[in-house]
């Protein structure tokens, strides 16, 4: 056990220290010479020269390289000294307090918008469970949600709170300025901690102690109030997930509503490439999500006390029924999908009429943008794009956490430092090393996507590890690749799919996310993204422009979550004999 926790700890130690290296090379590693992109931060204007370079690598001490940088900057951090700002020459810690003050209480509005939405989806399961038939539903509602791109929101809102609301829509002067990008953000984040908490809800009351309870005549408010302290301290880990991207992956939003918090500073300070203020940023993200990720844990432990222990954990007695109509929703969802990209690909996404914004007619079924173009002819075809690299990254994603999720201790820390990383800021790195592009994009999606597989893997191939039919083949003269390869693997897979399968939507809209601030596929590719950068800005003239590519993000959302509903309903008919049905009851361990 004490040589099990030293490899946890040390895991979690080099990972951070390679985040802090990586960050630190990143000048060195795009192949761009970082006292031309200082000296372009500090004066657009001034050319160039010989002179001007030499000066700033002189004054910043860039001569040095940058092992010798990066060996400085770690003494004076073990002095308490972040360095100084290469742009302005200021403090970079003070600035970077405040912006995670500022983004630390738009996270307080944003996650009680989202626990308030979350209450209305969980309500019907857990009506439902207390007349004794719990039932999943289909989900399609809090599909819809989540699948709303933030910054799609938080343009309607600036122009809803501005226009109708006198609400303030730009800037940050206090509290009541967190009020519409807390619902920007705090509607999406409800949807999927709504879903995923009536998911758990319904599985709670087909657990045998709740029909101890109900036989023993206990009232049904203190029933309701024991299942959903059992269900939430399955999702801990998940809430903690939504608080460190609400904390740190609102970029797109704070961008919007000009609101001067934590990500829209990385955002900056890493396309200026000034170094020591972006070293402090994601310090400073990295520390409050550990802290979140301890007080997620922590509250875990006290919700289910004594039982935290794994093999203490109860698991479910009875099959959950299945929502109405689980094979008609994806159907109808993906037939309306398909038949769009038919209709549109024939057409020519980047050919202009004369017509600018031209409202939805028989001849342009979803109007025409800015320049002219046929709407549905660049939905189309950034839908063959967008779904297919989706869909890739998600299997990607599914391997990758498969394969590290079997050696949770050796990559304990990369797991968790990768879920503390939000997309936009890995397109912010690896856009800086290769450029921006669709490959980029991908690449810095895949590269944090999977920290919640593997974590999923990790968790349930523990639970699967210690059933007696798998704890007793090694006494039978089975190795541990055997034990992994041949049942611990084939248990937990489906699960794993099917987890990947619910993170579709999501990686459409980190890749959506990535073209809009410009950090993946460039104009005038008809990327998701770039269709809804180009729909936000004219969402009040031409609100069409960006209504189909949001309605294709709807269905990909619903097809996406239907369908792993649907196969998990067809799986639930196997006997629980099944090591494959067993190990995909959701525990504690198991969240979602």
């Amino acid at each position: 056990m004490t040589s099990g926790r030293v490899l946890v700890s040390a895991s979690r130690l080099l990972s951070v220290l390679g985040v802090i290296v990586v960050v630190a090379l990143l000048p060195w590693l795009s192949g761009r010479d970082p006292a031309l992109s200082i000296l372009r931060a500090r004066s657009a204007d001034q050319e160039p020269t010989p002179a001007a370079l030499a000066a700033i690598r002189a004054d910043l001490g860039l001569d040095a390289g940058p092992i010798t940088l990066l060996r400085q900057w770690f003494g004076r951090v073990l002095r308490g000294d972040l360095g100084t700002s290469w742009n302005t020459g200021r403090p970079v810690l003070p600035g970077a307090l405040d912006a995670l003050a500022v983004s630390t209480t738009l996270m307080g509005f944003a996650l009680a918008v989202a626990c308030a939405v979350a209450t209305v989806i969980v309500a019907p399961a857990l009506r439902a469970g207390l007349r004794g038939r719990p039932s999943r539903s289909s989900g399609v509602g809090a599909s819809v949600l989540t699948s709303v791109p933030e910054f799609l929101l938080a343009s309607v809102a600036v122009i809803v709170g501005s226009v109708w609301l006198s609400l303030p829509s730009y800037g940050w002067t206090g509290p009541t300025s967190a009020i519409l990008p807390a619902l920007a953000l705090g509607l999406p984040a409800g949807g999927l901690l709504g879903r995923l908490l009536a998911d758990a809800v319904s599985v709670s009351f087909t657990e045998a102690w709740v029909t101890t309870w109900t036989a023993a005549d206990v009232d049904r408010g203190t029933l309701a109030r024991a299942v959903l302290r059992r269900a939430a301290s399955s999702l801990t880990s998940q809430m903690a997930l939504v608080m460190v991207g609400l904390l740190g992956g609102a970029v797109a939003v704070e961008r919007v509503f000009a609101i001067p918090g934590i990500g829209r500073s990385m955002l900056g300070n890493a396309q200026s490439q000034d170094l020591p203020a972006l070293q402090t940023d994601i310090l400073l993200l990295m520390g409050v999500s550990v802290l979140i990720g301890v007080a997620a844990q922590a509250a875990r432990r006290a919700l289910l006390g004594r039982s935290v222990h794994d093999r203490a954990v109860p698991v479910p007695t009875a099959r959950v029924a299945a929502g109405r109509f689980p094979f008609v929703v994806p159907a109808v969802a993906a037939s309306a999908l398909g038949i769009m990209v038919l209709v549109g690909l024939p057409r020519d996404p980047f050919a202009t009429t004369r017509g600018k914004f031209l409202p939805p007619s028989l001849a342009h079924p979803f109007g025409t943008d800015a320049s002219g173009r046929d709407v549905l002819a660049r939905v189309a075809h950034g839908a063959a794009h967008t779904v297919t690299v989706s869909a890739t990254v998600a299997l990607g994603c599914v391997l990758v956490g498969l394969v590290l999720g079997s050696a949770a201790r050796v990559f304990t820390g990369p797991i968790e430092v990768t879920n503390a990383a939000p997309p936009v800021i890995a397109g912010v790195i690896v856009a800086s090393v290769v450029g921006p592009g669709a490959a980029a994009a991908a690449v810095a999606v895949l590269s944090v996507s999977w920290a919640p597989l593997a974590a999923h893997t990790a968790a349930l191939s523990a639970e699967v590890a210690a059933r007696p039919y798998v704890a007793v083949l090694p006494t039978l003269g089975a190795g541990r690749l055997r034990v992994l390869f041949g049942s611990v693997l084939p248990a937990v897979g489906p699960a794993v799919l099917r987890h990947g399968v619910l993170r579709l939507p999501g990686i459409a809209l980190a890749l959506a996310a990535l073209g809009f601030l410009g950090l993946g596929p460039q104009p005038p590719s008809p990327d998701w993204g770039l269709v809804l950068a180009d729909g936000v800005s004219t969402v009040e003239r031409a609100p069409w422009v960006a209504l189909a590519p949001l309605a294709s993000l709807v269905l990909l959302a619903v097809t996406a979550v239907s369908l792993s509903s649907a196969v998990r309903s067809r799986r639930g008919r196997r006997p629980t004999a099944d090591p494959a049905a067993q190990a995909d009851r959701p525990t504690a361990l198991s969240a979602c």
